[in-house]
């Protein structure tokens, strides 16, 4: 058959007939793409002036050169393909693209076979040459766009083309977070077993959302949630195949599906008992009534889930440790419920972000039991594996308060993201929150196999329980104790040597693999002036790629986090990480230009908090100083100008009962405790003028939402208005 070019633009003709340039002799041509039917070979043929010029034979172009990429052809194919060039002639043609079959095949089996062995090579020299990479990239926002095509290309493209942009491209503008010298956030597990195991889940490729699309996929699910459960000490009635239990473990996406999904939950089961109570009451007027706990050391993903609830969130003070304690919990839901408000969840963290501190479960714990329908999440995403070991166990203590508990394994046990485990006691007041049960999802079974797409958001599901398998048979539990024991002594071994340096101060109780340090600073320097100088630190040392960490803020002191993470770390590694840290901390204590770099560094910083605060992306969401019951125990003055008539109270609804009025009294209007999007929601559905003030998280000004007027456009929102941030604390 003749070979045919693909389109008309890649003849790109100059005075031919079109219709010409679409068919070549079959012969010799057709011997090109004999040897391979897959390859594609690009000629290049030099563009005639005039018609009639011959216009000169090319060869094919090679294949781009790159790192891992094996040629495609041999000198040899070069001079049999240019000897069967075929003679063109009276037309005038650019570069153009031959195949047999007009394409490319796509990947079969037998070179995906080739394929998948080169892919696991290349992924053991990346981890073991990870070294001589920088930690950190050294790009800029949309480095990759001017780097990439502006759109996917219209034919297929050889895979060393591909791997070779992955090298080129790609790799430049990652953050190794496999490195040596990474010591930031928490650790990212990776280990073979682990990457074995999503390798075999992608080629299974079975979306486990119910028992009846993958049994063994729901199966092994409960089955190791169970074996993770009884491994780091959950009580049996988290366990789904304890004889007796309601409970049961799922595997999510992450810590914050984790608690969103609980959190719903719980707010689902307190409006329903609300409305048991006050049947003819609006259940939006219910929701508003609710309200969460958490304290400021929780991680944000609980303000978030708060805000996709609608619900009211108060933020918790802690002691010096970083914990919440029973007492402050108890004292702010006494507050709470005086004002009218319904306390429905707590949560509380094993391992906190910035301090891995641990909040008292045994003092929290008996605290919600006096409140009727109290959900309490224990959330130990990044110390949950480490219970695996005895000697941590006593963290768990008062656990069997608690009504759910999550953990990471992709932090503290090796297994790649996404892992997240999710226990709960009871868990039919889980799955009736989240049920949605079309037709086409039921089955036989559905009354009495577990359905896993009644336990999250996301319907469909990876066989992502496979690599938590692999990884428990592979290593064992002395294997996993063995791992977390090596980081915890890392960490203390770091510890011991920030300890004798007398320019630092560790800044946490080292319990885990975190520390926390900062440099000391001089007598004479405030703490203000303490904070920039490690903020200079850090920030040199992080732009220097050869390590790489973040702060965190500790009793309204800015900290360096130091996290061992690298899977192979030893002694040797914790050593060079210290030695750049003191070699930058020299260079910037006993440098000449010491007050100038920091006083170029403060308007730095000045500038672009200027613009961060007029940025949109500001999380908004209010200080959690005034959520101390301490500073604002009463609301503030209603301010009426003179003459004018008080406001008048909202109408009460004939569907309103009278004992409505009892628990729901009219809450009072202050700005402490309702983040940022919520409050255009909770204004005045009534029309009634609200003036409520509200102060955002890192800015130094407030604004002052007011409800639109009878003139108002029907459906308008309120418009916040910015105003200057009042003295007293007590109007924040």
């Amino acid at each position: 058959m003749p070979l045919v070019f693909r389109s008309e633009e890649e003849c790109a003709f100059q005075g031919a007939d079109s219709s010409a340039c679409f068919e070549l002799p079959p012969s010799p041509v057709a011997t090109l793409d004999d040897t391979n039917s897959a390859l594609k070979i690009k000629f290049t043929i030099a563009r005639a002036t005039r018609v009639g010029a011959l216009p000169a034979l090319a060869r094919p172009t090679s294949p781009p050169a790159c790192a891992g990429s094996a040629a495609v052809e041999s000198a040899g194919d070069r001079r049999r393909h240019r000897r069967h060039v075929p003679y063109l002639s009276r037309i005038a043609l650019s570069t153009f693209q031959v195949s047999q079959e007009f394409k490319r095949t796509a990947m079969d089996v037998e070179e995906f076979r080739v394929r998948g062995k080169e892919m696991v090579d290349y992924i053991c020299t990346y981890m073991t040459t990870i070294r001589s990479r920088r930690v950190t990239p050294s790009v800029e926002p949309g480095y990759l766009r001017a780097a990439l095509p502006s759109e996917a290309p219209q034919y297929p493209e050889s895979w060393d083309e591909v791997m070779c942009d992955v090298e080129k491209k790609i790799m430049p503008g990652l953050t190794h977070w496999q490195h040596p010298r990474f010591h930031a956030y928490f650790p990212s597990g990776n280990g073979y077993p682990s990457i074995l195991g999503d390798m075999l889940s992608a080629g299974i490729a079975c979306i486990g959302f119910s028992w009846a699309a993958s049994p063994a996929c729901t199966e092994l699910e409960i089955i190791m949630l169970d074996w993770m459960g009884k491994a780091i000490g959950l009580p049996p009635a988290f366990l789904a195949l304890e004889e007796g239990s309601k409970g049961g473990g799922v595997i999510e996406g992450s810590a914050s599906e984790c608690v969103l999904v609980c959190m719903l939950a719980a707010r689902a089961n307190g409006v329903k008992r609300l409305k048991h109570q006050f049947p003819t009451v609006d259940e939006g007027l219910l929701l508003s009534k609710l309200i969460a706990y958490c304290s400021k050391e929780a991680h944000s993903c609980v303000e978030k889930a708060a805000m996709i609830s609608f619900i009211k969130m108060r933020i918790l003070e802690t002691d010096e440790h970083g914990a919440l304690r029973g007492e402050t919990l108890k004292q702010a839901m006494e507050e709470d419920e005086e004002a009218g408000l319904v306390p429905f969840f707590v949560a509380t963290t094993l391992g906190t972000t910035s301090g891995c501190a641990f909040d008292k479960l045994t003092e929290i714990g008996p605290v919600v039991r006096k409140f009727p329908s109290v959900w309490l999440h224990v959330d130990a995403a990044y110390a949950g594996s480490a219970f695996l070991c005895p000697e941590h166990k006593y963290h768990l203590a008062g656990v069997e308060y608690a009504d759910s508990f999550n953990t990471n394994p992709n932090k503290l046990m090796l297994t790649n993201f996404d892992c997240s485990l999710l226990w709960v006691t009871n868990r039919y007041l889980l799955t009736s929150a989240l049920v949605v049960d079309p037709l086409y999802l039921q089955h036989c079974y559905d009354h009495t196999a577990i359905d896993y797409r009644h336990w999250g958001v996301p319907l469909s599901r990876r066989f992502r329980s496979l690599k938590l398998w692999f990884m428990l048979r592979s290593y064992g539990i002395t294997g996993l104790q063995k791992y977390v024991r090596r980081h915890c002594e890392l960490a203390k071994y770091f510890e011991q040597l920030v300890k004798k340096d007398e320019r630092f101060q560790v800044c946490n109780d080292v319990k885990l693999g975190l520390v926390c340090f900062r440099l000391v600073g001089g007598p004479d320097e405030t703490p203000e002036q303490v904070d920039e100088l490690n903020k200079k630190l850090l920030t040199t040392m992080n732009a220097s790629g050869k390590i790489h960490m973040v702060p965190a803020s500790l009793r309204d002191r800015y900290v360096i986090r130091f996290c061992v993470v690298y899977q192979h770390a030893t002694r040797e590694d914790i050593e060079i990480a210290w030695d750049i840290i003191t070699e930058f901390a020299t260079e910037l204590l006993e440098g000449p230009d010491k007050e100038r770099d920091l006083n170029e560094e403060r308007a730095r910083r000045h500038r672009a908090a200027l613009a961060h605060k007029r940025s949109f992306f500001v999380r908004m969401v209010s200080d959690p100083k005034i959520y101390n019951p301490a500073i604002n125990k009463t609301p503030p003055p209603v301010s009426t100008t003179p003459g004018s008539p008080p406001h008048a109270a909202a109408p009460v609804s004939p569907d309103t009962p009278s004992e409505a009025g009892a628990l729901l009294p009219s809450t009072p209007k202050q700005s402490s405790w309702i983040s940022w999007p919520l409050a255009f929601f909770f204004q005045s559905v009534d029309n009634e003028n609200n003036d409520l003030p509200l102060r955002f998280r890192h800015l130094d000004t407030m604004v002052r939402l007011k409800s639109p007027g009878p003139s108002g456009r029907r459906g308008s929102s309120p418009c916040p208005s910015p105003e200057r941030r009042a003295a007293s604390p007590s109007t924040h």
